[in-house]
């Protein structure tokens, strides 16, 4: 017994060293357990965002990416490399669409489409997923979805060869729904330059970036300009809306030249005989001392009023990608009103904003905000999302309205804006003239902005503004639509099939 009694007091110690040691492996245990849900959750982005980790871009290109689609063609397309990062994006007409799909990069990621669609696009959007959490268990990619837009091809083909290069922008909508019909930018690039990562991409990323010509640049949605004359739209909508104007035809107390307000600026036109005439006539010959005036007669707060119910100071108009603000200043005198008026001053304005001033008008005053993905879908084409169109709102009086789709018919029948015309169609159009640099001391932009109809349609089909940087010919030719009209007349065929 006294044997066992020495045995257990001596075992005694032992156990405790041996709790000891189990405490503290449960210890150790429980700070892996830690340390492995610090680094997976704690910090997990700042991993998943380390230069250094190249697993998610590696399995990211793993497979082709999804396409975005013109008239149910793709436009996009994607390269087996063979390398490690093994799919690079194509662009089969890269210029074209340049300014719709934007670039995926390897080196600089995504832009426009490709950015906005991106989770559809990489196949990363939950809704591509046959079950819910099936690729948290599966560990799966799904194939990328597809993005159709609501562009039509012969559209944006016309807008692009009627550029030709020459620096500027098109942009196109249906009034009835705003859908962008076409989207072009020029001079344009080819996104695949960008697609891969090696010194090639480098290389083309800084002789684009370094361009003076801003081949990247999105004129039609990212750039602004002052619209010149083709404000004379919002303007003429103003005055009517506010009952400054009740008769088109009735003659106007608009002295040529017209002295800005509290200033000893006189203000004339381009050609004579605008002293005294009726809206109709000043709209149609392009008048801007009568619009001038005739801006100060309704006053800061309803021109403002109205130019905002077009768009203009909206800081959140998207399509899906965002676009520039277009501004009318509503903190301004009586003499910068009148310059505001016809469209300088600190009026600005992206041609996607006129083309939707144009549409406004074509579609009784409903405005329609436009947008240019028609829905998303699986690569077998069923259909994720349904298309970006949102609730209209009403922008003028359907009087006002028709009064102007009146005024914008005469400037194509009469006007300055003959260029435009198109046999079997009705067409509306203003042109413009816009002065820029210092002193006014650069070339005018040349503006063209229209709406057109076919004779047996029951509503106009499509709404264009066109601007021109670098116009080649002079003033005079600027003023009547030389150089924007024609682009526009050619736009509108396009989707009227003419």
């Amino acid at each position: 017994m006294t044997g066992y009694d020495g045995f257990s007091e001596g075992g005694r110690p032992m156990a405790r060293y041996i709790r000891h040691a189990c405490v503290f492996c449960a210890l150790l245990l429980a700070a892996l357990l830690a340390n492995a849900l610090r680094v997976q959750v704690v910090q997990s982005r700042a991993y998943d965002g380390n230069p250094a980790n190249r697993r998610s871009a590696i399995a990211r290109y793993q497979q082709p990416r999804g396409n975005i689609l013109v008239d149910g063609r793709p436009v996009t397309g994607s390269v087996d490399t063979g390398e490690q990062l093994r799919y690079e994006r194509a662009y089969p007409d890269g210029p074209l669409y340049a300014p719709v799909t934007g670039f995926a990069s390897q080196k600089y990621g995504t832009t426009f489409l490709e950015h906005t669609e991106d989770g559809v696009l990489s196949g990363s959007d939950p809704l591509l997923a046959p079950l819910p959490l099936w690729n948290d268990v599966t560990r799966g990619a799904n194939a990328g979805g597809d993005v159709v837009t609501t562009l039509r091809r012969r559209a944006q083909e016309a807008a692009y060869r009627g550029l030709a290069g020459r620096k500027g922008a098109v942009a196109a909508v249906e009034p009835a729904t705003g859908r962008v019909l076409a989207l072009v930018t020029s001079p344009s690039y080819d996104p695949a330059e960008l697609s891969g990562n090696d010194e090639a991409v480098s290389a083309a990323w800084a002789r684009l970036n370094h361009d003076p010509e801003k081949p990247m640049l999105n004129r039609a949605v990212r750039q602004t300009y002052p619209p010149g004359s083709t404000f004379k739209v919002v303007t003429a909508a103003a005055a009517l809306d506010a009952g400054v104007v009740t008769d088109l035809d009735e003659r106007t107390d608009s002295p040529d030249p017209y002295r800005l307000p509290g200033t000893t600026t006189r203000l004339t036109n381009e050609g004579d005989g605008c002293a005294d005439v009726s809206v109709r006539d000043a709209f149609e010959w392009s008048c801007n001392t009568v619009f001038a005036k005739l801006g100060v007669d309704v006053g800061v707060r309803d021109m403002t009023a109205t130019a905002q119910a077009f768009g203009f100071n909206d800081t959140g108009l998207r399509i899906p990608f965002s676009v520039a603000t277009s501004t009318f200043d509503p903190h301004v005198d009586r003499a910068q009103l009148a310059l505001s008026s016809i469209g300088q001053y600190n009026t600005r304005a992206t041609p996607l904003q006129m083309a939707m001033v144009a549409a406004t008008v074509a579609n009784g005053g409903l405005l329609r905000p436009p947008y240019l993905v028609e829905r998303t879908t699986r690569h077998g084409g069923e259909t994720l999302a349904g298309s970006g169109a949102r609730p209209g709102r009403q922008v003028l009086r359907p009087a006002t309205a028709a009064r102007l789709m009146e005024l914008m018919a005469g400037v194509v029948r009469d006007g300055t804006g003959t260029n435009a015309a198109i046999p079997g169609a009705l067409v509306g159009g203003k042109t413009g003239t816009a002065q820029h640099g210092l002193g006014n001391s650069g070339v005018p932009y040349a503006w063209f902005v229209s709406w057109a109809q076919s004779e047996d349609a029951p509503e106009p089909q499509v709404a264009v503004a066109v601007v021109v940087e670098d116009a080649a010919a002079d003033r005079g030719e600027i003023s009547g639509g030389g150089d924007a009209a024609p682009i526009a007349r050619e736009v509108m065929r396009a989707v009227l099939g003419r």
